[in-house]
């Protein structure tokens, strides 16, 4: 069925999929969310929401507090994704998230015929109907597949045939996708997943790296500001696809903005005093 329509229309609609870190805990601890709503995610009346109820709303956090209803959600990366986007593409145009991470899942969860599956299907559908264009899928998920090895070491399988059943199920395929290689695991096999998450090679799929991000006093969920860098990570990731489409056997990484600019500075370092040895080793030249 359409969506019912309470605001304005989106024109470009955004899938957010996964699990706990996707559908948002920052700021919550004991299971209990401290409210604190960052200034990079405030609501904004070109970012909209497909509510439980397939209506669009204006976006506000949480964003999945009508999905992921079993558990309590906090700040994600889904508005800041949206605002930094609109900042940095105006002309992409009101911009509508719609929210489908459920805390706990695993990959065998969102396999083809599950409840989720379908789920997300459906909202996805449902989402068009108004006139907007699904432009790509934001995937965080892994945490779940890190307690068992057979999990972790199939991971890559059932990720990637996920991920082609939901583009033929959208009838997209080459649909973008941007997946993010894990900032924490609930097992010992965390660094299995992330490397099957990091070495996925599928045409349009891009990852971006949460492995150095801040995490709650539970080690598992990204904090409130890890959740804002995440946003703009993605945001970033995105507005590469207009750029530079992926071709097949082709990896992305992308880092959060603190680590490419430490990065960025040793490197700086390292050259500026190549450039001093350089100039130190060299005879005068007088004229």
């Amino acid at each position: 069925m359409p969506p019912t329509t309470a605001a304005a229309t989106p024109q470009s609609i955004f899938l957010l999929a996964g699990q706990s870190n996707m559908a948002g805990r920052g700021g919550v601890i004991h299971n209990t969310w401290d409210g604190v709503v960052p200034v990079e995610c405030r609501p904004n009346p070109a970012v909209l929401r497909l509510s439980g109820g397939l209506r669009w709303v204006e976006a506000e956090e949480p964003l999945g507090q009508d999905i992921d209803v079993n558990k309590t959600c906090g700040i994600g990366p889904g508005l800041r994704f949206a605002n930094e986007l609109l900042r940095l593409n105006p002309g992409i145009g009101v911009v509508g998230l719609v929210p489908c991470a459920v805390g706990g899942t695993s990959i065998r969860d969102w396999a083809r015929g599950g409840f989720l599956y379908g789920l997300m299907v459906k909202r996805a559908w449902a989402s068009v109907q108004s006139g907007g264009r699904m432009m790509g899928v934001l995937w965080y998920q892994g945490e779940s597949d890190t307690t068992s090895r057979e999990d972790a070491d199939i991971y890559k399988e059932r990720v990637e045939k996920f991920f082609e059943d939901m583009r033929t199920d959208l009838h997209s395929p080459t649909l973008p996708i941007i997946q993010v290689a894990l900032a924490s695991g609930m097992g010992p096999y965390t660094e299995t997943v992330r490397e099957a998450q990091l070495g996925l090679h599928l045409v349009n799929v891009r990852t971006i790296d949460a492995k150095r991000l801040p995490l709650e006093p539970d080690r598992l969920h990204l904090t409130t500001a890890a959740q804002v860098e995440l946003g703009e990570m993605f945001a970033r990731a995105f507005l590469l696809f207009g750029k530079s489409p992926t071709q097949p056997n082709s990896a992305h990484r992308f880092e959060s903005p603190s680590v490419t600019t430490a990065h960025h500075r040793l490197h700086c370092i390292a050259a500026c005093c190549s450039v001093m040895l350089l100039v130190y080793s060299l005879p005068f030249v007088w004229h």
